[in-house]
Protein backbone atom coordinates (compact mmCIF):
# COMPACT_ATOMS: atom_id res chain seq x y z
CA UNK A 1 0.00 0.00 0.00
CA UNK A 2 1.04 3.66 -0.91
CA UNK A 3 2.09 5.84 2.07
CA UNK A 4 3.99 8.96 2.44
CA UNK A 5 7.07 7.47 3.00
CA UNK A 6 7.37 5.08 0.12
CA UNK A 7 6.84 7.69 -2.44
CA UNK A 8 9.90 7.40 -5.30
CA UNK A 9 12.22 10.63 -4.94
CA UNK A 10 11.43 12.51 -7.30
CA UNK A 11 7.75 11.56 -7.74
CA UNK A 12 6.98 9.10 -10.98
CA UNK A 13 4.17 10.94 -13.24
CA UNK A 14 1.91 11.04 -14.09
CA UNK A 15 -0.01 10.80 -10.13
CA UNK A 16 -2.71 8.63 -9.58
CA UNK A 17 -5.78 10.42 -7.95
CA UNK A 18 -5.10 8.00 -4.86
CA UNK A 19 -1.64 9.31 -4.94
CA UNK A 20 -2.59 13.03 -4.95
CA UNK A 21 -5.05 12.79 -2.10
CA UNK A 22 -2.58 11.29 0.22
CA UNK A 23 -0.02 13.72 -0.95
CA UNK A 24 -2.73 16.49 0.07
CA UNK A 25 -3.65 15.02 3.19
CA UNK A 26 -0.27 15.52 4.21
CA UNK A 27 0.86 18.12 2.97
CA UNK A 28 -2.43 20.08 4.46
CA UNK A 29 -0.59 19.45 8.32
CA UNK A 30 2.37 21.58 7.41
CA UNK A 31 3.31 24.82 7.08
CA UNK A 32 4.45 26.59 4.19
CA UNK A 33 8.51 26.13 4.63
CA UNK A 34 7.93 22.88 5.45
CA UNK A 35 5.82 22.05 1.93
CA UNK A 36 8.65 23.77 -0.27
CA UNK A 37 10.67 21.85 1.28
CA UNK A 38 9.32 18.41 0.46
CA UNK A 39 8.62 19.82 -2.61
CA UNK A 40 12.46 20.56 -3.56
CA UNK A 41 12.73 16.47 -2.24
CA UNK A 42 9.77 15.40 -4.13
CA UNK A 43 8.69 17.22 -7.19
CA UNK A 44 10.30 16.46 -10.25
CA UNK A 45 12.29 19.54 -12.50
CA UNK A 46 10.56 22.20 -10.25
CA UNK A 47 10.41 25.83 -11.26
CA UNK A 48 8.67 28.99 -9.89
CA UNK A 49 6.25 31.00 -12.17
CA UNK A 50 5.71 34.27 -10.75
CA UNK A 51 4.68 38.06 -11.02
CA UNK A 52 6.51 38.96 -8.26
CA UNK A 53 3.11 39.35 -5.92
CA UNK A 54 3.45 38.79 -2.43
CA UNK A 55 2.85 35.86 -2.27
CA UNK A 56 5.24 35.05 -4.15
CA UNK A 57 7.95 36.99 -2.74
CA UNK A 58 7.50 35.30 0.22
CA UNK A 59 8.29 31.53 -1.49
CA UNK A 60 11.40 33.21 -3.00
CA UNK A 61 12.45 34.42 0.37
CA UNK A 62 11.44 30.94 2.12
CA UNK A 63 13.64 29.21 -0.44
CA UNK A 64 16.48 31.50 -0.32
CA UNK A 65 16.72 30.35 3.51
CA UNK A 66 15.82 26.53 2.58
CA UNK A 67 17.95 25.92 0.21
CA UNK A 68 21.44 27.44 -1.47
CA UNK A 69 20.05 26.34 -5.00
CA UNK A 70 16.21 27.11 -5.38
CA UNK A 71 14.23 26.49 -7.86
CA UNK A 72 14.66 28.58 -10.99
CA UNK A 73 11.84 31.51 -11.46
CA UNK A 74 9.97 31.74 -14.77
CA UNK A 75 8.80 35.51 -15.56
CA UNK A 76 5.80 35.96 -17.89
CA UNK A 77 6.25 39.72 -19.71
CA UNK A 78 2.96 40.64 -20.78
CA UNK A 79 4.86 43.70 -22.59
CA UNK A 80 1.97 45.77 -20.22
CA UNK A 81 3.55 45.43 -16.47
CA UNK A 82 3.91 49.00 -14.51
CA UNK A 83 7.28 50.05 -14.39
CA UNK A 84 7.24 49.99 -10.54
CA UNK A 85 6.87 46.14 -11.35
CA UNK A 86 10.15 45.80 -13.71
CA UNK A 87 11.46 47.75 -10.93
CA UNK A 88 11.04 45.09 -8.36
CA UNK A 89 12.27 42.34 -10.89
CA UNK A 90 15.82 44.02 -11.08
CA UNK A 91 15.86 44.64 -7.04
CA UNK A 92 14.58 40.62 -6.49
CA UNK A 93 17.54 39.35 -8.53
CA UNK A 94 20.24 41.36 -7.22
CA UNK A 95 18.77 40.58 -3.51
CA UNK A 96 18.90 36.82 -4.19
CA UNK A 97 20.31 35.91 -7.15
CA UNK A 98 18.01 32.88 -7.99
CA UNK A 99 18.17 32.15 -11.88
CA UNK A 100 15.21 34.11 -13.54
CA UNK A 101 13.70 32.97 -16.93
CA UNK A 102 11.46 35.98 -18.41
CA UNK A 103 9.15 34.83 -21.54
CA UNK A 104 7.69 37.04 -23.50
CA UNK A 105 4.70 36.78 -26.76
CA UNK A 106 5.93 34.95 -29.47
CA UNK A 107 7.76 37.38 -32.03
CA UNK A 108 7.23 40.09 -29.63
CA UNK A 109 9.77 42.00 -27.83
CA UNK A 110 7.92 45.55 -27.59
CA UNK A 111 4.91 46.47 -27.18
CA UNK A 112 4.83 48.15 -30.65
CA UNK A 113 5.88 44.61 -31.71
CA UNK A 114 2.80 43.17 -30.17
CA UNK A 115 0.41 45.98 -31.65
CA UNK A 116 1.35 45.45 -34.92
CA UNK A 117 0.46 42.24 -34.96
CA UNK A 118 -2.60 41.92 -32.81
CA UNK A 119 -3.85 45.45 -32.95
CA UNK A 120 -4.23 48.18 -29.73
CA UNK A 121 -6.33 47.09 -26.79
CA UNK A 122 -6.67 43.74 -27.29
CA UNK A 123 -7.68 43.12 -24.09
CA UNK A 124 -10.44 44.94 -24.76
CA UNK A 125 -11.38 43.65 -28.12
CA UNK A 126 -10.67 39.81 -27.27
CA UNK A 127 -10.03 39.20 -23.92
CA UNK A 128 -9.38 35.44 -24.20
CA UNK A 129 -7.03 35.45 -26.98
CA UNK A 130 -4.91 38.32 -25.03
CA UNK A 131 -4.39 35.89 -22.38
CA UNK A 132 -3.52 33.54 -24.06
CA UNK A 133 -0.82 34.93 -26.07
CA UNK A 134 0.43 37.00 -23.27
CA UNK A 135 0.34 34.33 -20.62
CA UNK A 136 -0.78 30.73 -21.64
CA UNK A 137 1.54 30.39 -25.15
CA UNK A 138 4.36 31.98 -23.32
CA UNK A 139 4.28 30.03 -20.16
CA UNK A 140 3.81 26.53 -22.15
CA UNK A 141 7.04 27.78 -24.47
CA UNK A 142 8.74 28.25 -21.17
CA UNK A 143 7.61 24.58 -19.75
CA UNK A 144 8.56 23.07 -23.11
CA UNK A 145 12.19 24.52 -23.39
CA UNK A 146 12.85 24.31 -19.77
CA UNK A 147 11.66 20.70 -18.98
CA UNK A 148 9.33 22.04 -16.62
CA UNK A 149 7.18 19.06 -14.68
CA UNK A 150 6.22 21.34 -11.75
CA UNK A 151 5.55 24.94 -10.49
CA UNK A 152 5.44 26.45 -7.40
CA UNK A 153 2.43 29.17 -7.84
CA UNK A 154 1.47 32.16 -5.32
CA UNK A 155 -1.71 31.14 -5.20
CA UNK A 156 -3.59 30.91 -2.31
CA UNK A 157 -7.57 30.10 -1.43
CA UNK A 158 -8.35 33.33 0.41
CA UNK A 159 -8.20 35.32 -2.28
CA UNK A 160 -11.70 33.93 -3.56
CA UNK A 161 -12.83 33.31 -7.13
CA UNK A 162 -11.67 30.40 -8.50
CA UNK A 163 -9.21 30.07 -6.17
CA UNK A 164 -11.60 29.63 -2.58
CA UNK A 165 -11.11 25.44 -2.84
CA UNK A 166 -7.45 25.43 -3.83
CA UNK A 167 -5.57 22.46 -2.52
CA UNK A 168 -1.65 22.11 -1.73
CA UNK A 169 -1.32 20.31 -5.15
CA UNK A 170 -2.74 19.91 -8.04
CA UNK A 171 -2.29 18.45 -11.12
CA UNK A 172 -3.83 21.00 -14.60
CA UNK A 173 -5.41 19.02 -17.80
CA UNK A 174 -1.31 19.07 -19.59
CA UNK A 175 -0.42 16.60 -16.36
CA UNK A 176 1.49 19.91 -15.03
CA UNK A 177 2.11 19.68 -11.00
CA UNK A 178 1.66 23.08 -9.04
CA UNK A 179 2.16 23.57 -5.86
CA UNK A 180 0.67 26.36 -3.74
CA UNK A 181 2.88 26.46 -0.37
CA UNK A 182 0.54 29.37 1.07
CA UNK A 183 -2.65 28.25 0.33
CA UNK A 184 -4.20 28.79 3.56
CA UNK A 185 -2.24 32.47 4.33
CA UNK A 186 -4.57 35.42 4.41
CA UNK A 187 -3.44 38.68 3.36
CA UNK A 188 -2.67 39.75 6.89
CA UNK A 189 -0.42 36.96 7.41
CA UNK A 190 1.59 37.85 4.10
CA UNK A 191 1.83 41.26 4.75
CA UNK A 192 2.97 40.17 7.96
CA UNK A 193 5.80 37.95 6.68
CA UNK A 194 6.99 40.79 4.03
CA UNK A 195 7.65 43.34 6.65
CA UNK A 196 9.45 40.84 9.44
CA UNK A 197 11.91 39.33 6.66
CA UNK A 198 12.35 42.60 4.84
CA UNK A 199 10.84 41.16 1.57
CA UNK A 200 11.03 43.55 -1.61
CA UNK A 201 7.73 44.69 -2.52
CA UNK A 202 5.75 46.43 -5.22
CA UNK A 203 6.15 50.26 -4.54
CA UNK A 204 2.04 50.14 -6.25
CA UNK A 205 1.32 48.72 -2.51
CA UNK A 206 1.91 51.89 -0.79
CA UNK A 207 -0.06 53.66 -2.93
CA UNK A 208 -3.66 51.54 -2.64
CA UNK A 209 -2.66 48.53 -5.16
CA UNK A 210 -3.34 45.57 -2.96
CA UNK A 211 -2.86 42.41 -6.33
CA UNK A 212 -0.95 44.18 -9.35
CA UNK A 213 -1.05 42.47 -12.78
CA UNK A 214 -1.04 44.30 -16.04
CA UNK A 215 -1.27 48.37 -16.02
CA UNK A 216 -4.79 48.24 -18.29
CA UNK A 217 -6.26 46.08 -15.82
CA UNK A 218 -5.33 47.04 -12.25
CA UNK A 219 -6.79 49.67 -10.06
CA UNK A 220 -6.81 50.96 -6.60
CA UNK A 221 -8.88 48.98 -4.31
CA UNK A 222 -11.16 51.07 -1.31
CA UNK A 223 -11.23 50.33 2.30
CA UNK A 224 -13.10 46.81 3.04
CA UNK A 225 -12.40 45.52 -1.01
CA UNK A 226 -11.43 42.44 -1.29
CA UNK A 227 -7.43 41.62 -2.28
CA UNK A 228 -8.36 41.06 -5.55
CA UNK A 229 -11.07 43.49 -6.11
CA UNK A 230 -8.74 45.53 -8.17
CA UNK A 231 -8.16 43.52 -11.10
CA UNK A 232 -10.33 43.31 -14.13
CA UNK A 233 -13.29 45.84 -12.81
CA UNK A 234 -16.67 45.51 -14.22
CA UNK A 235 -15.84 42.07 -16.30
CA UNK A 236 -16.73 38.62 -14.38
CA UNK A 237 -13.17 37.81 -14.24
CA UNK A 238 -11.01 36.30 -11.63
CA UNK A 239 -7.85 34.20 -13.36
CA UNK A 240 -5.64 35.62 -16.42
CA UNK A 241 -5.85 31.85 -18.23
CA UNK A 242 -2.75 30.92 -16.74
CA UNK A 243 -4.51 28.67 -14.23
CA UNK A 244 -7.46 27.68 -16.68
CA UNK A 245 -8.17 24.95 -19.11
CA UNK A 246 -5.01 24.73 -21.33
CA UNK A 247 -6.45 23.17 -24.16
CA UNK A 248 -9.75 25.24 -23.66
CA UNK A 249 -7.76 28.49 -23.83
CA UNK A 250 -6.13 27.26 -27.08
CA UNK A 251 -8.95 26.26 -28.78
CA UNK A 252 -10.39 29.79 -28.54
CA UNK A 253 -7.33 31.59 -29.13
CA UNK A 254 -7.13 29.30 -32.86
CA UNK A 255 -10.89 30.09 -33.22
CA UNK A 256 -10.40 33.88 -33.39
CA UNK A 257 -6.96 33.74 -34.76
CA UNK A 258 -8.98 32.09 -37.72
CA UNK A 259 -11.73 34.61 -37.86
CA UNK A 260 -9.30 37.51 -38.09
CA UNK A 261 -7.61 35.96 -40.74
CA UNK A 262 -10.91 36.06 -42.98
CA UNK A 263 -11.57 39.57 -42.06
CA UNK A 264 -11.52 41.73 -44.90
CA UNK A 265 -8.12 44.61 -44.90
Amino acid sequence: MTSIETLSKPLQLPLTPGVLELINAHLSQLQPEQILAWAIEYLPNLYQTTAFGLTGLVAIDMLSKITTSPPPLIFLDTLYHFKETYELVEEVKLKYRTPLHVYKPAECYTVEDFEARYGQKLWESDEDTYDFAVKVEPARRAYAELGVQAVITGRRASQGGDRASLQPLEVDSTGLLKLNPLFEWSFPIVEWYITENNVPRNKLLSQGYRSVGDWHSTVKVGEGQGERAGRWVGREKTECGLHKDYFTMKKQAMRASAEQDHLPR
